[in-house]
């Protein structure tokens, strides 16, 4: 995965009021920070982080972050939080985190899967349980996706975490064996047994109440 170029402003000032007068410029405040560095504030031109996140998810992106004080300091980073408006969806703040091109990171990425199940054509339906994986790599092997073949998957059959295979160095740290995707019975089915549940628990009822009505008698 290439690094997005990034160019930022060494800021020297904190504060809403600084804040405001960086968005009237149509910049944004930010901090990068990292593992055995000094946090550094700097300011980043709104359009050019926008141009950059158009390249792919901001949880996946890598970037090449050179903040602008006489003296360049450019350092490989990803996004760590990204604040976004509620209403105006406008960007309010990012925190940069460096990383070394060397040494695994976790980052969270998107599940696709491929086919259609046998299972799907008899009338299953389709569950993604997670959308997202988390999994550790080097930054430069982060996968676009995580596909997931579910061509020879049943009714009632299921993929779990590790029995995902994986491609190159990358692993997923999960504790637990949890299900990733799974076919369900078809509707139509369910709401039959449901309603044959219903039916059988009335006749039981009804059979229930008919002793004692002859017993008042």
């Amino acid at each position: 995965m290439e690094l997005i170029e990034l160019k930022a402003n060494i800021r020297n000032s904190t504060g809403k009021g600084q804040a405001r007068t960086l968005r009237r410029a149509e910049k944004m405040p930010g901090v990068f920070y990292g593992p055995e560095t000094e946090p550094v504030m700097f300011s980043v031109k709104i359009s050019d982080l926008e141009k950059a996140l158009k390249k792919g998810p901001a949880s996946q992106a890598l970037f090449n972050l050179t903040i602008l004080n006489g003296e360049n300091i450019s350092r490989p980073a990803m996004i760590k939080e990204l604040q976004i408006h509620p209403v105006s969806r406008d960007y309010l703040h990012v925190d940069f985190y460096g990383i070394s091109m060397d040494r695994k990171i976790n980052v969270k990425v998107p599940v696709v899967v491929k086919g259609k199940s046998q299972g799907v054509e008899l009338g299953g339906i389709l569950q993604i349980i997670r959308r997202e994986l988390e999994i550790l790599c080097l930054p430069g092997e982060i996968p676009a996706s995580i596909e997931l073949d579910i061509t020879d998957l049943d009714i009632g059959d299921s993929i779990h975490v590790k029995e995902i295979p994986l491609q190159g160095d990358i692993e997923i740290p999960a504790d637990v064996d949890f299900t990733v995707i799974t076919i369900l019975a078809p509707k139509a089915e369910a709401e039959e047994e449901a309603e044959e549940g219903e039916e059988g628990a009335e006749e039981a009822v009804a059979g229930e109440e008919t002793p004692e009505a002859e017993s008042k008698e």
